[in-house]
């Protein structure tokens, strides 16, 4: 079925100010910034999910905003749009949003949908599909950090189906994202439950029988600092080509890619590996990766060495790029990830890493790093109250792979018409 093709700029609402970008350079700058006020939404509040993250917001006064960005403002229920960096990142502000108003800042732009043509949802994952996000990257200039200007995206067209096939799209669509966020709710209730008993046995020290334990030097006394290479063993990933890399066929291979912004583990969209590996190459559910370098993307710099998620899936091999850093048997392995994640271990190995542009970090330096030892009882007590939680947390973080996947078979196809509503 085809549909007619519309700029995207013909849909934007009869309404002052509905399709912006950012507030020019000076008009904006980090000095501007205060604890509270009007929010400003940036590259790091669209994180790839359909609703904007408030988790990572700066603020300008209601002042300067009335001053000079009034004409800036995005509102619950608008789409917001990437304009440099990593483009094709999108989101949509739910109209249950904590603020009435936002500031858009230099690299993001807004559109307010008029919803008598289109779906905002519609919108959305139409500017998620590979086709979308390929030909808007087409327009981006050719050198420098990737950008596109307000006029590219107002001339974008986009295929329009009627407002009604739209909104069973949306429906269909719909019901995997509701699911998929429902499942990181849980998982975030979850990461919180572990995170706050391993700080409230190993940060503040109130483990079972804290009471009978002499604290000396700020440390229970009789842990003694021990280094990485006493407790586990560190595993460089695999030197692969491009040409041993699939679509389909052989493992999964987990790379920098897979590592997300705060830690966590992304294992949908992964490429595939046939080629030659060794044993110690292969990486399991539950096991312990780390990025030793930092990643190029759209000609940024994200730094990536020194995040640790634990891996999720069957099987996978892992890329050169990364560590495996496997406990030796007496070490609970949920104990050493929390270790890792909640202490200053990532950001002192990373003080470590070398390099022009692209810093890498040298695994002896992860080996070296010392931390104080509890007893194997109590790691082991720890052990059988967090393992549960943290399967749980595998658990879902698969379901929300496998209803990923699923999605994006279904997202070109409804947005071609192939498949009918």
């Amino acid at each position: 079925m085809s549909w007619p093709n519309v700029k995207l700029e013909t849909i934007a609402a009869n309404e002052p100010y509905s399709f912006i970008g950012g507030p020019f350079g000076s008009n904006l700058t980090t000095k501007d910034y205060v604890e509270s006020g009007i929010p400003v939404i940036r590259g790091v509040n669209l994180n790839g999910g359909r609703y904007l993250d408030h988790s990572k917001f700066v603020y300008v006064s209601y002042e300067k905003m009335r001053k000079d960005l009034s004409s800036n403002l995005a509102r619950p229920g608008d789409v917001v749009f990437t304009q440099r960096g990593t483009l094709g990142q999108i989101s949509i502000i739910d109209d249950n949003s904590l603020y009435s108003e936002y500031v858009i800042s230099q690299s993001q732009m807004k559109l307010t949908v008029n919803q008598h043509l289109a779906n905002r949802h519609f919108i959305f994952y139409y500017f998620s599909t590979d086709e979308a996000i390929e030909k808007l990257k087409s327009y981006t200039s050719s050198s420098g950090v990737p950008h596109i200007n307000l006029t590219v995206l107002r001339n974008f067209k986009i295929p329009l189906p009627p407002i009604h096939v739209q909104d069973s799209i949306v429906q269909l669509l719909s019901t995997y994202d509701d699911l998929i966020e429902n499942n990181r709710r849980r998982i975030q209730l979850l990461e919180q439950a572990a995170r706050l008993l391993y700080k409230e046995w190993f940060v503040h020290f109130r483990f079972p029988g804290h009471e009978h334990v002499t604290i000396t030097d700020g440390v229970p006394e009789a842990w003694q600092p021990t280094s990485i290479s006493k407790l586990a063993t560190v595993y460089r990933g695999k030197s692969y080509k491009s040409s041993e890399l699939r679509d389909e066929g052989g493992h999964d291979f987990v790379n920098l890619k897979c590592i997300q912004r705060f830690g966590g583990f992304r294992s949908s969209g992964i490429k595939r590996f046939e080629g030659e590996h060794k044993e110690h190459h292969r990486v399991f559910s539950g096991d312990i990766v780390m990025a030793v370098t930092d990643m190029t993307r759209d000609a940024m710099i994200v730094a990536q060495a020194g995040r640790i998620p634990r891996a999720i899936g069957e099987r996978a091999i892992y890329s050169m790029d990364l560590v495996k850093i496997v406990p030796e048997p007496e070490i609970a392995p949920n104990w050493l990830y929390l270790l890792f994640r909640h202490s200053e271990f990532s950001f002192v190995v990373r003080e470590h890493a070398t390099g022009t542009n692209v810093l890498h970090l040298k695994p002896k330096y992860i080996e070296n790093w010392r931390a104080p030892l509890p007893p194997t009882t109590l790691r082991r007590t720890f052990a059988e109250v967090v393992d549960p939680i943290l399967a749980q947390v595998d658990l879902l973080e698969s379901q929300n792979s496998a209803l990923a996947k699923a999605r994006d078979l279904l997202l070109p196809r409804l947005m071609t018409g192939e498949i009918q509503v």
